[in-house]
């Protein structure tokens, strides 16, 4: 079993980083709540810039990943609320090498 790694970055359109925050913080509750494959989904604000983003999400394995973005919550909050607000949006999945012992990585 291959964890897999999400790393994202979002720029959202000048002015509305807490429409973002907002919609990011409903999916991470229910990332929480629903999805026990995944292992950590943590979502950090820039301290320059507050229109930006930076998502690490850790996955049990690829199914899992791609399981999350089938959800009903994803679409609701990432492709239906976000995405319409955003400037850019990077995405890289990466296979976790080194890192926190299992369990320490929080959600």
């Amino acid at each position: 079993m291959d964890k897999r790694t999400l790393l994202a970055r979002y720029r959202a359109k000048p002015g509305i980083g807490d429409a973002v925050a907002q919609a990011l913080e409903r999916m991470a509750d229910a990332v929480r709540r629903d999805e026990p494959a995944c292992l950590v989904y943590r979502v950090s604000r820039s301290i320059d810039d507050p229109d930006v983003f930076v998502l690490y999400e850790e996955y049990v394995d690829e199914a899992a990943l791609l399981a999350h973005r089938e959800t009903p919550h994803f679409r609701a909050s990432i492709e239906e609320t976000v995405v319409p607000l955003l400037e850019s949006r990077e995405r890289e999945v990466l296979i976790p090498l080194l890192g926190a012992p299992d369990g320490a990585g929080g959600r």
